[in-house]
């Protein structure tokens, strides 16, 4: 009798500890995504690497253009997202668009050509530093992120330690990566980076969920404009560079506005061969207007195409004719509404069989 109580008991406390974590699952992801429609003017998020390292065109920016970019952007009126205050500041309809100016990996070349120009000109940025390659031949070194961090306008973030293909790793070996990270920043800074940008743009549902518990903010490296709906966890940057950085698409970009939704699934983001093609479906908020004006386009089979939709009310399907190639997946949607141009992307990571 005393065994089946006890037995009984440790059932109770099992199943107790279930609830809790499946309401805790639904807790994290209500706080991700606001679920009401905002009608928020947004921030837009750009990217770079490189400045003036001309031979690595594809994450590079030559300084004439990113000056001109950075005059665009002051000629239209809008302001730089300052991100000491982007968390705070994160959950509240923006009455008026902001432009945020994120900058990965720390390579030298931003140091030696952008950072004397942004300082000068007193422009916000964040700057994701991986710790492992600090120093090395290419990159900044501790002094001169300290130099950096030390000013009210330029914000340090955690980028991993190795900057390898984290999702590539076991959970454990991405757990002890970004550890090291984290132990090197409390070392040489005296504190951890709130802010959390994944390496290449990739990450799993296991990934996200431990950034989510670890970081206050983390960003993706799929196109977008971040509203108050987005989710915290896997934010928009548009990446800018030789190829995609030229004036005239600079010009088209800048002017985009949130495309806000309730819910975009799948939430993994890590495609294996029997999840490839994804089942893409959206669904946006009863008060969104000509949402079937949206056109949306994905590189699936190796090119970019148009993408068959099917909509039912305010449920958006993407329909794929073909299988994502390794390495990414990516989807673009945007929509003219009334004259306003909106746009969400998306980006998988394709697992090779």
């Amino acid at each position: 009798m005393i065994i089946k109580n006890i037995l009984s008991l440790v059932v109770s406390i099992i199943n107790l500890i279930i609830l809790q974590l499946f309401f805790l699952s639904n807790s994290n992801s209500e706080q991700n995504n606001i679920k009401y429609y905002s009608n928020d003017n947004g921030i837009l998020s750009l990217m770079y690497h490189r400045f003036n390292e001309n031979k690595y065109p594809s994450t590079n920016i030559r300084m004439n253009i990113f000056k001109d970019q950075m005059q665009i952007i002051k000629d239209l009126d809008y302001s730089f997202s300052d991100p000491n205050f982007f968390i705070t500041k994160f959950d509240k309809r923006k009455n008026k668009k902001e432009i945020l100016i994120t900058i990965d990996d720390g390579f030298k070349s931003f140091y030696t050509e952008a950072w004397p120009y942004l300082k000068k000109n007193k422009i916000p940025f964040i700057l994701f530093i991986s710790t492992e390659p600090v120093g090395k031949n290419g990159y900044m070194n501790w002094n001169e992120i300290k130099e950096i961090e030390k000013m009210d306008f330029a914000m340090i973030g955690h980028h991993s330690h190795t900057h390898e293909y984290l999702i590539d790793m076991n959970n454990s070996d991405f757990v002890k990566d970004i550890e090291i990270a984290t132990k090197i920043f409390k070392d040489k800074l005296g504190y951890v980076p709130e802010i959390f940008s994944y390496p290449f743009g990739e990450y799993s549902q296991y990934m996200k969920e431990y950034i989510s518990k670890n970081f206050k903010i983390a960003f993706g490296q799929h196109s977008g404009i971040i509203d108050i709906n987005k989710d915290k966890f896997e934010l928009p940057r548009f990446p800018i560079n030789e190829k995609y950085g030229d004036l005239k698409r600079f010009k088209s970009l800048i002017n985009y506005f949130p495309l806000e939704y309730k819910s975009l699934e799948p939430e993994q983001k890590k495609l294996s061969s029997k999840d490839n093609p994804p089942k893409v479906v959206v669904k946006f908020f009863p008060e969104q207007k000509n949402i079937k004006n949206i056109n949306c386009y994905s590189n699936d089979g190796g090119e970019w195409n148009k993408s068959k939709l099917k909509f039912n009310e305010q449920t958006l399907e993407i329909d794929f004719k073909e299988e994502f190639l390794p390495r990414r997946g990516r989807i673009n949607c945007s929509l003219n509404d009334n004259g306003i141009w909106r746009w969400f992307g998306t980006q998988f990571t394709i697992q090779k069989n």
